[in-house]
C-alpha cells in the first residue's frame, strides 16, 4: 500500500473555495439589505488581489497596492451592492472617495474581529505574480495582520484556512 494520496478527479478544493466565498457574499448581502448598517460591533477586513480579473479600483490605489489590498468595512463606507459574483462599495482613502468593484474570486481573506471569525482563501488569480507593497489601509480602520489577535486555527479560534495541495 502506498502513502501517496491519489490525485482527485473531483475538484474538491475549488468547490470548497467557492462555497466559503459564498459565505462572504451572504454576509455582505445581509449588510446591504439593512442599508449598510453593521449589527453590534461587527466590522470586516477584506483582503483581495488588486490585479485579479474584474477588480476595479482607482489607478493610484492599484499603483500603491499592485498585488494585494485590505479594506475595512466599519463606519465609513457607502453604496454597498452585492451580486452573485462580487460586490462594489464606496470608501475613502486619504480623504478621497473611491468606488471599488471586487469579485468574490479575488478575495484572499475575510475577517470579522468582533467575533474572532476569519476565512482565508487560495488566490483564484494564480497567474498574478505577487509583488512587495506597503500595508494597505483605508480611512476609519486599522490594519489586521493575517488573523485577528494573532489567532491561528490551532488555538481554537474561528479562523478557517483552506489549502489543498495539488500534485503537479
Amino acid at each position: 500500500m502506498s502513502d501517496d494520496t491519489p490525485e482527485s478527479l473531483i475538484p474538491y478544493d475549488e468547490i470548497v473555495q467557492e462555497a466559503l466565498r459564498a459565505v462572504v457574499g451572504r454576509v455582505l448581502g445581509e449588510v446591504e439589505r439593512t442599508g449598510g448598517v453593521l449589527p453590534g460591533d461587527h466590522h470586516f477586513y477584506i483582503t483581495f488581489k488588486t490585479g485579479a480579473p474584474g477588480v476595479t479600483i482607482r489607478k493610484d490605489l492599484r499603483e500603491r497596492f499592485p498585488d494585494e489590498m485590505t479594506i475595512v468595512l466599519q463606519n465609513k463606507f457607502w453604496d454597498l451592492n452585492v451580486t452573485d459574483h462580487g460586490f462594489s462599495v464606496g470608501l475613502s482613502f486619504n480623504q478621497r472617495p473611491a468606488d471599488l468593484v471586487i469579485p468574490f474570486a479575488a478575495i484572499t481573506a475575510f475577517v470579522d474581529p468582533a467575533v474572532d471569525f476569519g476565512l482565508q482563501f487560495q488566490a483564484a488569480a494564480s497567474d498574478i505574480e505577487p509583488t512587495d507593497h506597503d500595508e494597505p489601509e483605508n480611512d476609519g480602520g486599522e490594519i489586521v495582520e493575517d488573523k485577528p489577535d494573532g489567532a491561528t486555527a490551532e488555538d481554537g479560534s474561528n479562523v478557517v484556512t483552506v489549502d489543498f495541495g495539488r500534485k503537479k
